[in-house]
């Protein structure tokens, strides 16, 4: 894997260096996700494996490299291994039926393709299956686990419990590192975080054009994945990136799919691996994916002195934590900031979020004019994946959506 990285950069620098106009958000941003594979598989970098909702500002603080577990997932699965290592899981006693993300991670652990942590830190939300992964590494790796317990309420005692125990964590990862945090750095990466996030908002409100300067490529799983990068210079410079490429866009008037004709909200998880849809939806149907669920800035500005609550607030307010009815009302306020005409629910098998909800999203979206279009798929194992019966059902959504006007139309 660190070969695979180490290509995976080189490859996109030479391209730029032979071409500078190439030079892309994308591949900017492609690159940094490719530096932090390489730290993760060297020798010399202190890591651990977290969950997603981990403060990565702090753990990039204290010199530790660090990525949750579902993001080494999607990597794995895209390269010629990734059916192997979804294999040795089921050999291992893993059921085909749950999540691939999940079973890739334990194949790749069994194959020695995982990293030893110096030690791992779990969350106990969004996903109670990620959470035990991690449980099973621990085990598997023999080193200790830090659970972080997410309240599901946004009361301010549910605040002050999840930051005191960011604050234990902090301790953690002190005791095992030798390292305290020090406190200059941790203002410097609170305001680094500031920073991004401020960048990546003004992105995030340029997509909402119309037209929008976004395809469905520019953003994919940008917003799960920037917060792998929050305290570090790095996650203000690809958002910077971002805001330079589309406002350039916008002023010369390029949409990111030229003739946009429909836009499309894609919700929770994109496909990991090579497929063909999104070309499809932009060359056939003139349809841009202008949203992701998780592409939001859903948290205020953290106070760099006393960052813990801030960090708190920013954990609870993730769409994917709570109850599926404060996550409706999140994705109804982006299909309306977006005007989007329908939205793709990819329901990953075996997934709470993917698929315990649907029913309650398509009622609640349907009530404001925005038909969703609910896809049995598996994000990760291509062997669960039928492309030709996918197809179809996409082509007959778009027809639907094209002979009916925009409920932002009428």
């Amino acid at each position: 894997m660190l070969q695979y990285f180490e290509n995976l950069e080189s490859g996109i620098n030479n391209a730029i260096k032979e071409n500078p106009e190439s030079a892309s958000a994308r591949k900017r941003y492609t690159i940094e996700i490719a530096r932090l594979g390489k730290r993760l598989y060297s020798d010399t970098d202190r890591k651990a494996w977290a969950g997603a909702l981990v403060p990565f500002d702090l753990l990039n603080t204290m010199g530790v490299t660090s990525c949750y577990a579902e993001f080494m997932a999607s990597v794995l699965v895209s390269t010629d291994i990734g059916m192997e290592l979804l294999e040795n899981a089921e050999q291992t006693g893993y059921a085909s039926d749950t999540c691939g993300y999940h079973r890739a991670i334990i194949g790749a652990a069994h194959k020695c393709l995982m990293p030893i942590p110096e030690f791992l830190i779990s969350t106990t939300s969004p996903c109670t299956g990620g959470q035990a992964v991690l449980e099973n590494l621990a085990r598997l790796f023999k080193r200790d686990l830090f659970v972080i317990h997410i309240p599901q309420d946004e009361s301010d005692q549910s605040v002050n419990f999840l930051a005191d125990q960011i604050e234990d964590m902090v301790e953690f990862v002190a005791n095992h590192t030798g390292s305290p945090l020090d406190k200059n750095k941790q203002c410097k990466a609170i305001e680094n975080t500031n920073k991004a996030r401020e960048v990546m908002s003004d992105v995030y409100n340029l997509a909402k054009q119309v037209p929008s300067p976004a395809n469905g490529r520019d953003l994919s799983n940008f917003g799960i994945v920037m917060p792998l990068f929050f305290g570090t210079e790095a996650a203000v410079e690809i958002a910077q990136f971002y805001r330079d490429e589309f406002k350039s866009r916008i002023n010369a008037n390029n949409s990111g799919v030229p003739g946009e004709s429909l836009r499309l909200m894609w919700l929770q998880n994109r496909i990991q691996f090579k497929n063909t849809l999104v070309k499809m939806l932009e060359s056939e149907y003139k349809a841009a994916i202008v949203i992701d669920e998780l592409n939001d800035i859903t948290w205020d500005p953290i106070d760099p002195n006393d960052p813990y609550v801030g960090l708190a607030r920013r954990s609870i307010s993730s769409p994917l934590h709570g109850t599926a009815k404060r996550r409706i009302k999140h994705i109804i306020e982006l299909a309306e900031a977006y005007r989007i005409d329908g939205a793709i629910n990819p329901c990953h098998w075996g997934c709470r979020q993917g698929t315990g909800a649907r029913g309650l999203i398509d009622s609640s979206m349907k009530e404001i004019g925005v038909p969703v279009l609910n896809l049995e798929v598996d994000c990760v194992d291509r062997g669960n994946f039928a492309e030709g019966q996918l197809i179809t059902r996409i082509e007959a959504f778009m027809e639907m959506i094209e002979s009916h006007p925009s409920p932002w139309k009428k």
